[in-house]
């Protein structure tokens, strides 16, 4: 499995050199140096398996260059505070235009597009290999492109979420981004759902040789060293299914969440019933890769793929759990006592009787200035911090049975299924030890959307869930409400893509 591992990870390093090579806007009127040439590629198996990985990689990458899927999602007009970095300030305050490197690198979508080619770069070329090498049958073909599709779908669906509209590029391209203007979001998003569509037809529901799409063991390798990796059925519904919430099509959302609610178990995805295991540093939910972990980006330490930067842990982890004096963002005491108000709540709850909280799962330090986000915390193998140069391991990842339950509870009650909504409220609120949960003289849309700031903290969803919010229920907050309307929660456009491309246009509500 290592030999297999180190072969996967220095593919993955050649492709996304050659990608990034294609893709940077510095080098965007340049011809690319590729360090594999075409002729000598695309041959037998083991290039096959070495240019999914790539897509894979590459699309981590993008995630993770500057933290990039946590300001995007979860710092942003979020619930935690910067204490002293500028840049953070900006982010936290929606104030995107200021000209700080941090920022200059997240309005820029090229790692984006660097791993959208090399998606279609396979997309492309892969089925040459079916004729060259008897080890790579059609079957697996079909199996790989599938994955490639729906990923490229996915990360077209993360890119509007972002900037809105977005060119469509649907073909590789070598050496220089092709000219295109922006294509509208709907078009984008429409491309997008039909994608994950077809491509779940090809798409396994579990990567063992028992699912009937492969026939036997995947690329040689059983289930165990696949579990939760790769882009499978229930995945790509989990991203359709997001994609109709983004479009407030909740009869959709339904449709596709009861495809997930029906196949979960067959694919060995579990609920996480218990707020200590989705917390332990060392053997929790956010270890290691699993199935659970929809649609997920590994940081395993036990395969050498941690990083030094680029994680949420970089930015919110201090004494006691490192060595690190204060933590870069937090979140203040008020707003998590206002946040976490329901008694024997586990992830947070304070002890009446003595004033301290009973629980250190969300949270350490809190009676400090500063309190210590602490639900997410693996560090190198989640024992114990190593010094200044440590590695953050915690998985990335999408998604999860108790975010999409609660995104069906949101579908359920906007199209007029109370009696739903309130069960899988309950279920996720009972499972986080709040006994008996009733709502009487409330607005049930709004205590799911509680719900899922509490459980989903630190996941990269509040900002997007703010978005949904503010289109359903616009009077409750008129001044993020504007926002939606007047184009400010999209990113501006970085400078260096404009120029390079005079057919693009930047974001309205950014021209000022």
């Amino acid at each position: 499995m290592k030999k297999i591992s180190r072969s996967i990870k220095a593919a993955m390093v050649v492709l996304g050199l050659v990608a990034m090579a294609v893709s940077c806007n510095k080098s965007l009127d340049v011809p690319s140096s590729r360090l594999v040439g075409e002729k000598d590629y695309w041959n037998n198996v083991e290039d096959a398996r070495s240019a999914l990985m790539g897509v894979y990689g590459l699309s981590r990458a993008a995630l993770t260059d500057n933290a990039a899927f946590w300001m995007y999602g979860e710092f942003r007009k979020g619930d935690f505070s910067a204490i002293t970095r500028t840049d953070l300030k900006a982010i936290v305050n929606n104030d995107l235009n200021v000209s700080l490197p941090m920022l200059q690198s997240l309005k820029n979508w090229r790692r984006f597009y660097a791993a959208i080619n090399a998606a279609n770069l396979f997309i492309e070329r892969s089925g040459e290999i079916i004729k060259k090498d008897a080890y790579y049958p059609e079957s697996t073909n079909n199996v790989d492109i599938a994955q490639v599709r729906a990923m490229r779908a996915f990360l077209y669906f993360y890119m509007v979420r972002i900037w809105g509209d977005v060119p469509l590029v649907v073909s590789s391209f070598d050496g220089k981004f092709p000219q295109l203007a922006r294509t509208p979001q709907q078009q984008v998003l429409a491309f997008a759902e039909k994608e994950l569509i077809e491509a779940a037809k090809n798409l396994p529901v579990i990567y063992s040789n028992l699912d009937p799409l492969l026939g036997g063991l995947y690329y040689n390798r059983s289930y165990s060293f696949w579990k939760g990796s790769l882009f499978n059925k229930i995945s790509a519904y989990a991203v359709l299914a997001h994609i109709a919430a983004w479009q407030q099509r909740y009869n959709d959302v339904m449709s596709y969440t009861q495809f997930i609610l029906d196949n979960y178990q067959t694919a060995d995805i579990s609920f996480t019933n218990s707020t200590e295991l989705l917390c332990e540093s060392d053997s929790g939910f956010f270890y290691r890769m699993g199935p659970s972990q929809m649609l997920n980006f590994s940081f395993d330490y036990n395969n050498g793929e941690g990083i030094t930067a680029g994680h949420l842990e970089d930015y919110v982890l201090a004494k006691p759990i490192t060595s690190k004096l204060m933590p870069d963002l937090f979140i203040q005491k008020d707003t998590i006592i206002s946040m976490f108000n329901w008694t024997g709540d586990e992830r947070f709850s304070i002890d009446l009787a003595t004033g301290y909280p009973k629980t250190e799962y969300y949270f350490v330090n809190y009676n400090t200035n500063t309190p210590v986000f602490s639900k997410i915390k693996v560090l190198q193998d989640g024992k114990l911090d190593k010094g200044t140069f440590r590695m953050f391991n915690a998985t990335m990842m999408f998604t999860r049975m108790e975010e999409l339950v609660l995104l069906r509870a949101e579908a359920a009650m906007v199209t007029n299924n109370t009696p739903e909504a309130i069960n899988w409220l309950r279920q996720v609120m009972v499972s986080r030890g709040i006994p008996s949960p009733t709502f009487n003289g409330v607005d049930i849309l709004d205590e799911i959307f509680k719900e899922r700031r509490r459980e989903l903290l630190g996941e990269g969803w509040r900002w997007y869930d703010q978005v949904r919010y503010a289109r359903l229920r616009p009077a409750a907050n008129p001044a993020f409400a504007a926002m939606v309307q007047n184009g400010a929660i999209y990113w501006p456009v970085a400078e260096d893509v404009m120029s390079a491309n005079p057919k693009l246009t930047q974001n309205s509500y950014w021209n000022k």
